[in-house]
């Protein structure tokens, strides 16, 4: 059965009368009023509640505040015991939640139901829609100028250990042998002994953790042979081969070693610059990847809005318009025209996006010129300091070239696939700079040739020499506070969770709570009242 309680409903008396003046101010004011007023009526009811009998089964808890809790949560980072408390005893929670009752019908939530209901939010990706509603509805409340954004990334990591790669194979050989012990005790005992006495026991798997490095090599030889054992003995019995634990003996054969096909060395370890950054990390999160720069775990995008007008910065409020979780190895450059495309959905898309050159490629430029977004970011690539190149010409704004390095201007034009522009051959010879510089010697010209899309590089590297991109591109540096921000009271860098739909759950409702914080804030100082003159 369905509890729902409209957060809109109107009461005939307060419910809330035998709070003291200066407390019920103290809730008005704080996050507590704002999660009432404008968070709590944007909950996606109406999408989780198919997901419940009307009929069949006991009442469910009230909807509206269920969905709260998990908001809540995640900004306060609680364990689910801590949230059950807080849930019960919290007036503040009740008073955000609209949980007016004083009955355990209304005021207790036991673990397991917060697990469902976390779990159904998950599997449905509902969490977006959270984010989007209630973003939507902050930026309409308090006036939020979306013009101008800035988009970062930040490496988080879901709750899982770091393995090295003897540790990879070992954990997934004893992952496989319980669940096959477990699903089927047949084939379970036509494993061969002593690999079950290897690596079914915690205390014999332990032993891979204390490998001496001169040990390493042979080791990790041994366990890779002993997994290619068991995938060739169950891969033609398909109620083994469907089963998850042996999919990941498959996919960590793939991943780390090659089939010679000889019988003595069956598998032959692949090198470690082999490996892809994509490659099982941990049996326990599938879906955790490798960054070269960063590690282990996922990453998130983060998109906010900024002001950069020191007179209204005080009264403006910075909001995150998008989040997105992504795999560690995915590249930045990638996720710009998914974040602007999604900020448009919600109506909150920039007129001008800051960023770092990982996303400043001329594809991303051309995308966003596209959706009438301009992308301030550095030119991707660095550019030999010991020689001249097409950015140390003058350009003109459509992108054609006005004169070379020293001044004097093209002796003739050719456009046809690549462009050709020619110099004088007499000052091109007489140039000090000739030896370091990208033209080169024709029948009567010097010629530099170039595409349209390396002028429009060269343009921009141009651009990026003046002050006006400098002052422009200094705003990028805020979003890094934002990181910290995001870590600093979410917790969001070390989640207690692990696998892509509870780590993305995590992520996006965390990033909610950010601008949780910052409306809160806003608000407070919006309504705190003036000083009684008498007291002053």
């Amino acid at each position: 059965m369905i509890t729902v309680k409209s957060p809109n409903q109107l009461y005939i008396f307060d419910p809330w009368d035998f709070l003291s003046p200066k407390r019920r101010q103290m809730l008005d004011t704080g996050w507590p009023g704002l999660f009432r007023q404008h968070i709590l009526p944007t909950l996606p009811v109406d999408k989780i509640i198919k997901h419940f009998d009307s009929q069949v089964g006991r009442p469910s808890k009230e909807l509206y505040a269920m969905l709260g809790a998990l908001v809540l949560q995640q900004t306060f980072d609680l364990t689910d015991e801590d949230t059950v408390q807080q849930f019960s005893f919290n007036i503040q929670w009740h008073y955000a939640l609209n949980i007016t009752e004083d009955s355990d019908t209304a005021k207790y939530l036991s673990p397991k139901t917060l697990w469902n209901n976390r779990n159904t939010v998950a599997r449905n990706n509902l969490e977006d829609v959270i984010f989007d509603n209630a973003t939507k509805q902050l930026a309409t409340a308090f006036n939020v100028d979306t013009e101008k954004q800035c988009i970062d990334s930040v490496h988080i990591k879901s709750n899982m250990r770091r393995l090295g790669r003897i540790g990879i194979f070992s954990e997934c050989i004893h992952k496989f042998l319980v669940n096959l012990k477990r699903q089927h005790q047949d084939q379970f005992n036509s494993v061969n002994q002593k690999i079950v006495d290897t690596y079914l026991s915690k205390e014999a798997l332990g032993c891979f953790s204390r490998v001496k490095p001169s040990e390493a090599r042979k080791t990790l030889s041994q366990v890779s042979k002993d997994l290619f054992e068991l995938v060739e003995q169950f891969k033609a019995m398909k109620p083994v081969v469907s089963m998850h634990s042996y999919k990941l003996l498959v996919r960590v054969l793939s991943e780390q070693c090659n089939l010679t096909g000889d019988a003595h060395s069956p598998v032959k370890l692949k090198a470690p610059k082999q490996i892809v950054s994509d490659s099982l990390q941990n049996p326990s999160d599938p879906d955790a990847t490798y960054s070269g720069h960063k590690g282990q775990g996922y990453q998130v995008q983060i998109m906010e809005t900024y002001c950069d007008d020191p007179q209204q910065k005080p009264e403006r409020v910075n909001l995150i318009t998008h989040v997105a979780l992504e795999q560690a190895h995915r590249s930045d450059a990638n996720a710009l025209v998914p974040a602007i495309e999604a900020a448009k959905q919600r109506d909150l898309k920039p007129a001008q996006l800051t960023a770092d050159a990982l996303y400043g490629s001329d594809n991303n430029v051309e995308s966003a010129r596209q959706q009438d977004v301009e992308l301030i970011a550095p030119a991707m690539g660095a550019v030999k300091q010991d020689k001249l190149s097409l950015a140390d010409f003058q350009w003109t704004e459509q992108a054609q070239v006005l004169a070379c390095p020293c001044g004097h201007e093209p002796a003739r034009v050719k456009k046809r696939k690549t462009i050709s522009v020619g110099f004088d051959a007499q000052h091109c010879q007489s140039c000090p700079d000739l030896p370091i510089c990208p033209v080169k010697k024709g029948s009567k010209h010097y010629f530099i040739h170039f595409n349209a899309k390396q002028a429009r590089i060269a343009v921009r590297r141009q651009y990026e020499r003046s002050d006006s991109f400098t002052e422009q591109y200094r705003w990028r540096a805020g979003v890094e506070a934002t990181m910290s921000e995001y870590d600093r009271r979410t917790g969001v860098k070390r989640l207690r969770v692990r696998g892509m739909k509870a780590v993305r759950l995590c992520a996006v409702l965390k990033a909610l709570a950010i601008n949780i914080f910052r409306t809160a804030a806003a608000r407070a100082a919006r309504m705190v009242p003036d000083p009684d003159p008498c007291m002053l």
